[in-house]
């Protein structure tokens, strides 16, 4: 069976990968990381940052809203400390980037650019200082200012992640793939909200949150559906995924791959099965590559 996906500019052994913000070096003391398609690593931002006042992570009834605020030691430490870590294990690493501004976002992915790095992810669904606190990926024409200097900065394979929260997905895509993104993530949580009926506060700390989890996957599954049809370039699907089923769903929309997020809080070892449970469908239909899946959804 040929797990092989051809990616934003690598060539992973599998179309399974973590989503940012769900995994860390500690995974490794209990899956092996060398199983994964690729390592996704937490946002990284160009200074340290305390994150977002608590609770930081609710419970709803079909997933969880979390408001974490990217918490992290910032660029120099991930390169003096992480970096090397991942170096150890075969998978590619793929970075996850944030920052405040284009500017920032440029700085930040030459910092990124050093050896045992294999792909940037920039998350550009986070605030846009210079448009108001919007995201970039709200608008194509922020997308794709701060893609292009992201461009300039590094020689590394791009990934571009895309928020849900517009109305304007497939031109935001479009504009990623125009600015030289090598693929694009879709997508980052839904903004959401749960009130404590019991104290009438917010459930949050921050107020308002990303929601994650199976509530959400059909929805992305249609995202990923239209903008495979939008753009030229690999899509990542990122949304719900809890079983082999749930990733194959996004294959046959269009995306090349996927990241599994939620589900690990639930089950660590969640996407060791999810690689099983493809494999043997795989088998099952006698399908021989699984990149033939991709895009492989039938009109009724």
């Amino acid at each position: 069976m040929d797990m092989r996906v051809a990616v934003g500019g690598l060539m992973l052994q599998n179309p399974v990968m973590p989503a940012s913000g769900t995994f860390g070096e500690e995974m490794a003391q209990v899956i092996d990381l060398n199983a994964l398609g690729a390592l996704v690593t937490k946002s990284v931002t160009p200074l340290p940052r305390m994150g977002n006042r608590s609770p930081r992570v609710a419970e709803t009834m079909a997933g969880m809203l979390n408001s974490v605020g990217i918490q992290g030691k910032g660029i120099t430490a991930f390169v003096r400390d992480t970096v090397p870590f991942y170096r150890e294990f075969q998978s590619p690493l793929v970075v996850s980037v944030s920052a405040d501004t284009a500017d920032e976002f440029a700085d930040l992915a030459s910092s990124a650019t050093v050896p045992g790095v294999a792909a940037l992810e920039v998350n550009i669904s986070c605030p846009n200082l210079e448009d108001d606190g919007r995201s970039y990926a709200m608008d194509p024409v922020q997308t794709r200012r701060v893609l292009e200097k992201v461009r300039a900065a590094t020689r590394l394979p791009l990934w571009a992640k895309l928020t849900p929260n517009t109305g304007a997905l497939t031109e935001v895509a479009q504009a990623a793939e125009a600015a030289g993104a090598d693929a694009l993530v879709v997508a980052n949580t839904i903004l959401a909200m749960a009130i404590d009926v019991e104290t009438r506060k917010p459930k949050i700390g921050n107020v308002m949150g990303g929601l994650s989890g199976p509530a959400i996957k059909p929805i992305i599954v249609r995202m990923v559906y239209q903008t495979a049809r939008a753009v030229r370039i690999p899509i990542i699907g990122c949304g719900g995924i809890a079983s082999g089923n749930d990733a194959l769903e996004y294959l046959l929309a269009g995306a090349s791959a996927v990241q599994v997020g939620t589900y690990n809080f639930v089950q660590p070892t969640a996407m060791l099965t999810i690689i099983a449970e493809m494999e043997a469908y795989a088998t099952r239909h006698g399908v021989t590559r699984i990149a033939d899946l991709i895009g492989a959804a039938q009109q009724m």
